[in-house]
């Protein structure tokens, strides 16, 4: 199915499988750890090497860019055709909700979530085909660093209002 033959119709007939894991269960989806370097001055969180591509599978990114969410702002959701998102989170903690649309994956319908922030830096790798968004669960704002693998292009683009589904997955949850 091409990503831009999927409605809000479709997206709310189906019996999505959600995950509670905090790691990727979504086959293509990787997360790394990040090595930080700290000492009595600060620290140094390490976002991109050159060797990660043939040593983690990543793709070498085209289009690199910083985005501001606001906290309590669930941005999402979208969905590429072609194109990778990698990111990693710089300032803040932020949940990532994954929902795999590609009918040949063998996680097809399944929903994971993933947590990015300072107290746990990490690289998260989202293959095409793959719908996500995010929301900020810090103050005042949490800034994601996107290492793109396409130039950004509104045609492989493709939206989704927040609450078109699975309202119920985004935390806090109390209780």
């Amino acid at each position: 199915m091409q990503m831009s033959q999927i409605s809000a119709e479709w997206l709310k007939q189906q019996a999505w499988q959600i995950q509670k894991a905090d790691q990727a269960t979504i086959h293509g989806v990787y997360v790394k750890d990040l090595r930080v370097n700290l000492d009595g001055r600060g620290d140094v969180v390490e976002l991109w090497s050159t060797g990660w591509p043939a040593e983690d599978g990543l793709v070498e990114p085209k289009h690199i860019y910083q985005s501001a969410t606001d906290m309590g702002v669930v941005k999402c959701w979208h969905v590429h055709q072609e194109h990778t998102d990698q990111f990693a989170v710089t300032r803040g903690k932020l949940q990532v909700s994954l929902v795999d649309l590609r009918e040949e994956s063998p996680t097809f319908k399944h929903v994971n979530t993933i947590f990015l922030g300072m107290n746990k830096p990490r690289y998260l790798r989202i293959p095409s085909g793959v719908m996500h968004g995010w929301k900020a669960l810090s103050a005042p704002e949490t800034l994601v660093v996107n290492f793109q693998t396409a130039l950004y292009d509104p045609s492989d683009e493709f939206r989704f209002e927040w609450d078109t589904v699975l309202k119920e997955i985004w935390q806090p949850v109390n209780g």
